[in-house]
């Protein structure tokens, strides 16, 4: 059966929506100082300048990621079964491609350990989240729900 697109798209928008909202909380009150600080530490004035700079490219990331998410959910769907444990696979999957792409930060000593840690801890419940509300927005076509 084909990927339902439509139900993608919309999915998607829904987790991207959901990663946007938990971004911006976390990063402005949680995560931001902290971030800041680590930054400036690395190479001074850089903090300030990546908290200065435009949001947009991060709210286009994440609504691309929520997309994403989604697609990978309805793939997996398939082999898994419908519900939150295969979204949670999904999940799982961006959280360990993602630690793998931001362990730089780590290596070059511009996140402290316990900030990368943390990070990856809130990304990952943030990742979790976000599949799961894609993941119940997301209909194979054709597919009768059966009653019990």
């Amino acid at each position: 059966m084909p990927i339902n697109l439509k139900r993608v798209l919309l999915g998607g928008l829904a987790a991207g929506v959901v990663l946007n909202i938990i971004d911006f909380v976390v990063f402005t009150f949680i995560l931001g100082d902290r971030m800041r600080a680590d930054a400036n530490a690395f190479v001074p004035g850089l903090g300030d300048a990546l908290m200065a700079g435009s949001p947009l490219p991060n709210i286009l990331m994440n609504l691309i990621i929520g997309f994403l998410l989604v697609w990978t959910y309805a793939a997996i769907r398939p082999r898994f079964g419908p519900g939150a444990n295969t979204a949670i696979y999904a999940a799982v999957l961006f959280w360990i491609l993602g630690g793998i792409f931001n362990s730089g930060y780590l290596v070059m000593g511009m996140m402290s350990k316990g900030l990368w840690w943390t990070f990856a801890a809130v990304y990952l419940v943030c990742l979790i989240i976000s599949s799961i509300v894609g993941a119940s927005v997301y209909k194979e076509e054709g597919v009768v729900a059966a009653t019990v």
